[in-house]
């Protein structure tokens, strides 16, 4: 039961910092940014190619996400506000492109083989029942301490109530005197550098690959959706909802079902449940779990 409690608590690790980042940036801009995951991927593969020059592993996942936030801003000046103009059906469509151009870019610098980090071997942590590497141990607690200072930022400082006033409502926030285009470009740059440090963790384990963005794009979105777009703390908590479904889905026992002793679903089923999900959440409830929001006909 315990390392049920330890695998829903590392997949959540992997989809909370990109599903954060996807809905801080609909907060302010009302478009889902569907390439949003391949700045995940860019992410890792920055974040190898710097390791494997000679930089201690902290220091190119420093440098990962400050160049992976700095593309984010680039691209939300150069692409995302002029497509913007257009309205947000055009701005989606736009960033589906971006998201190819960032695969075929990293197809073409790295190749299609994925590329494994050579961590030094360390023994298992061992927790109960439960075993985890020191990898996924640092990656769990990274998650929590960030999410535990970007809570703290949104809800008790200057610039996170100029951004939940900005996403609330933002002619009363012009009006009230907030440079929404200056909050708007530190949300860009903050979401490219959270997502590119979700994805250089999670290449620890899985290695930088170009299918890393298609695998984080259904979760993320469900989880975003879950909690309500716009609501930053609501896509945690719909990841943490994501993770616990895909891991029962993977681990609960069907033998039952067809006769046998033991019986369980692909990993490959992981996606379904995602859809699942995803789809209940738009029949049920559209604007998410946790939306508070009074809306009007």
């Amino acid at each position: 039961m315990f390392q049920f409690l330890v695998d829903t608590l590392l997949r959540a690790s992997d989809l909370a910092l990109i599903a954060l980042g996807l809905s801080m940036v609909y907060g302010l801009v009302k478009f889902p940014n569907i390439a949003h995951v391949q700045y995940a991927m860019l992410g890792a593969y920055l974040t190898y190619a710097l390791y494997a020059a000679g930089l201690p592993l902290v220091g190119a996942i420093v440098l990962s996400c400050l160049f992976t936030g700095a593309l984010t801003l680039v691209l939300h000046l150069l692409v995302f506000r002029r497509l913007l103009r257009g309205g947000p059906a055009i701005a989606m469509i736009g960033s589906l492109a971006v998201a190819m151009l960032a695969v075929a870019f990293a197809q073409g610098i790295a190749g299609s083989f994925p590329r494994m980090f050579n961590l030094p071997m360390g023994n298992a942590v061992t927790m109960g029942s439960a075993r985890l590497s020191h990898t996924q141990l640092y990656f769990v607690g990274t998650t929590l301490v960030l999410l535990l200072l970007f809570t703290l930022v949104l809800f008790f400082t200057h610039t996170g109530r100029a951004m939940r006033a900005l996403a609330s409502n933002p002619a009363l926030a012009a009006a009230s005197g907030l440079h929404a285009e200056n909050i708007t470009r530190l949300v860009a740059f903050g979401s490219g550098a959270v997502a590119g440090l979700g994805g250089s963790m999670l290449a620890l384990s899985t290695g930088a690959h170009l299918n890393l963005g298609h695998d984080l794009l259904l979760p993320v979105f469900a989880a975003a959706i879950l909690g309500g777009l716009g609501n930053p703390m609501g896509a945690v908590a719909g990841a943490l909802l994501i993770a616990l479904t895909e891991t029962i889905v993977t681990n609960a026992n069907f033998g039952w079902l067809v006769g046998q002793d033991m019986a369980f679903l692909p990993v490959a089923y992981i996606s379904a449940a995602s859809f699942l999900i995803l789809l209940l959440a738009l029949l049920f409830k559209p604007y998410g779990l946790f939306d508070r929001e009074v809306r009007r006909v």
